[in-house]
């Protein structure tokens, strides 16, 4: 699926302009009890590095076939177990089953907030450690993936290095065994063909073995390359604080665990000015509001989609997900969107929620902070733009 093709002469001369300008210009969440959370691992400091260790009804898929628009369907975070121990049932099978028609799009992407690895003997979590928690699955579950449908993986977040560079590594193969793509390394730019529109996904977070979401010129010389790339560019970023009480957007850099989790607006907006069509964030563990900024969608937090065995916490609020959906026209414009509402049940699974509890979230934060610009959203999780497009 990977293409280096170039966007239309005249989308490509705009990109280059203005990557040329930017160069110019630059010279887990709070769970109770025994539920995992993300801490800095003992010895890896505020980096999260590794350190040795011993031993209601989908919606319908968001397409519009005028001006050959394409569809593109995205969640939030996603963890299949934990092994060894902390694994769903029969290995993991049919562990989508009740969201794979939620999911469909002709572009399917999903943030995997774990490697998919064997024990490599290096992990971010010292031996003794108590509130450090890191999580593996077997490199067989990237099958459960491909069964559902995803086409591409985020691996820019504070789990991608949990068993160190070796467990990223084996996460890659192990999606590409699946014909499954990647995307969140420094400087990695995953271009698809999707309808014959060419896609362009990069991945950011605030960690060195991704894309910088903090270094914001640097992040923006990534975007304006991925813009003479491809027709449409995608931003995958792990931005915000953690924790249920995460969900309100503010102007402003978010601090979790003495680390800078980016500023969420300012990222957004900066990479929409360098050539991004939408703006797809994860990483507060809940969900959060979306607003349009110059006609593109920016989602600030599309919450937990999956804790298998119990690997995240699910009470209130950090148990919502969804899935996004959005129609966008071969040049990036937006042609429609949708979001459907998910939940992680007792054992982790994402599972569809009938009481749209989290369209109900979304829908309230997109007005209340964005008063203006926030994406406005129907009873049936229908998107649009506060100007009506």
């Amino acid at each position: 699926m990977y293409s280096l093709a170039s966007r239309p002469r005249r989308r490509l001369a705009l990109g280059l302009a203005a990557l040329l300008t930017i160069l110019l210009v630059a010279g887990c969440s709070d769970s109770g009890g025994d539920a995992p959370v993300w801490q800095p691992g003992a010895g890896g400091g505020g980096t999260g590095a590794p350190v040795a260790t011993a031993g209601p009804q989908a919606t319908g898929p968001a397409t519009s076939e005028e001006g050959g628009a394409i569809s593109l369907s995205a969640t939030g975070d996603i963890i299949m177990g934990n092994a060894p121990s902390r694994l769903p049932a029969a290995g993991g099978k049919g562990f989508f089953t009740a969201v794979t028609e939620a999911l469909k799009a002709d572009l399917v992407m999903g943030n995997l907030e774990e490697p998919l690895t064997v024990d490599t003997g290096t992990g971010k979590c010292g031996a003794n450690s108590t509130r450090c928690y890191q999580f593996r699955a077997p490199p067989e579950y990237a099958a459960h993936l491909r069964d559902a449908g995803f086409d591409v993986l985020n691996q820019a977040n504070n789990h991608g290095y949990d068993y160190g560079p070796k467990g990223y590594q084996n996460t890659q193969k192990a999606l590409e065994k699946y014909d499954l793509e990647h995307t969140g390394a420094p400087d990695q730019i995953t271009v698809v063909d999707v309808k014959g529109v060419k896609v362009a996904v990069a991945g950011f977070s605030s960690y060195v073995w991704s894309n910088s979401l903090v270094d914001i010129d640097k992040a923006k010389t990534v975007v304006a390359k991925a813009a003479t790339m491809a027709d449409v560019v995608v931003v995958q970023v792990h931005m915000g604080g953690e924790g249920v009480a995460q969900t309100r957007v503010k102007p402003g850099t978010e601090m979790f665990l003495g680390e800078n989790r980016g500023d969420p607006i300012k990222f957004s907006h900066a990479m929409i000015d360098a050539g991004a069509d939408l703006i797809v964030g994860h990483g507060p563990h809940v969900l959060r509001g979306m607003e349009f900024y110059k006609g593109r969608l920016i989602a600030y937090s599309l919450g937990n989609f999956a804790g298998g065995g119990n690997s995240l916490n699910n009470d209130g609020r950090l148990g919502w997900g969804g899935v996004l959906k959005v129609s966008l026209k071969p040049d990036g414009a937006w042609a429609g969107g949708s979001f459907t509402s998910t939940y992680m049940n007792d054992a982790g699974k994402p599972t569809m929620d009938r009481d749209d509890r989290g369209l109900g979230l979304v829908t309230e934060l997109s007005r209340s902070d964005f008063p203006t610009s926030g994406a406005r959203l129907d009873g049936q999780g229908k998107i649009s733009s506060p100007t009506g497009g």
